[in-house]
């Protein structure tokens, strides 16, 4: 770092040693620096914690929106709907939706947390207050095009992945993923050459949430009509399009 006249801010150098443990490094010595090891650091306003179980990260982003939303309903009744709507995605969703590729294996109580956001964010919308306020949300939902949470973490995954396999995304990423090979005795499934190779499931649950895992299985479950495709605005509005009535077929 001397050689490239840098130095290390004391006040934003933060280590983390990731492991369900209590990490036995007491300090690390860096640029004449004791750096002390943290159960949670930021890297790019993202919020990892030691046990990978991104608790923090989820709490952080519930307190950011909170915040913003109870800003908004003071004069929400100044707004009109469509007005309401944009301040929803760029100060409630964009939130939300901030690095959500990585959680791949959020926990269910995690994903209700980030669902709950997004209820409340409708709520203001439609100005659903007293006994409205218990309605469910999934009219709503569906009349402004919102896709659930849950679904928004699958299309930008599978989004991530298209990018991959078309040169699009950062070679770091694209080698982590491999089309699945065909067997020279084809079946039905074997014509089918956008399938991706899927890894051997891991044990721990939190690092099958990880890119080279969530990636492949979220692109498998998709249908040969989308995969096939190759230009990204296509790829987009179809993904979004199957996604949608996916998840309110019911």
């Amino acid at each position: 770092m001397a050689i490239n006249f840098l130095k290390l801010n004391d006040d934003k150098t933060e280590f983390i040693d990731i492991g369900p443990y209590q990490s036995p490094i007491q300090s690390l010595k860096l640029d004449g620096m004791d750096i002390v090891p943290v159960k949670k650091a930021k890297n790019l306003g993202f919020v990892f914690d030691h046990l990978m179980s991104l608790d923090d990260q989820v709490n952080a982003v519930s307190r950011t929106c909170y915040i913003n939303l109870r800003n908004l309903m003071k004069i929400g009744s100044h707004l009109s709907r469509a007005l309401k709507i944009q301040l929803v995605h760029s100060n409630i969703l964009s939130f939300v939706d901030y690095c959500n590729a990585v959680y791949g294996s959020l926990s269910e109580s995690n994903m209700k947390k980030l669902q709950k956001i997004q209820n409340n964010a409708v709520r203001f919308i439609f100005n659903l207050t007293g006994k409205n306020r218990w309605q469910s949300m999934t009219p709503y939902l569906k009349e402004l095009h919102f896709l659930p949470v849950r679904y928004r973490i699958k299309y930008k995954i599978a989004l991530l992945v298209f990018k991959c396999l078309n040169n699009l995304a950062p070679k770091y990423l694209c080698e982590l993923l491999s089309l699945r090979e065909t067997k020279r005795r084809s079946v039905r499934l074997d014509d089918d050459f956008y399938y991706l190779k899927t890894p051997k499931p891991h044990q721990l649950s939190r690092t099958a949430g990880a890119f080279y895992y969530s990636g492949p299985r979220v692109w498998n479950e998709l249908p040969f009509s989308i995969r096939c495709l190759s230009v990204i605005q296509d790829f987009k509005t179809s993904l979004k399009t199957y996604l949608f009535n996916t998840a309110y077929e019911n």
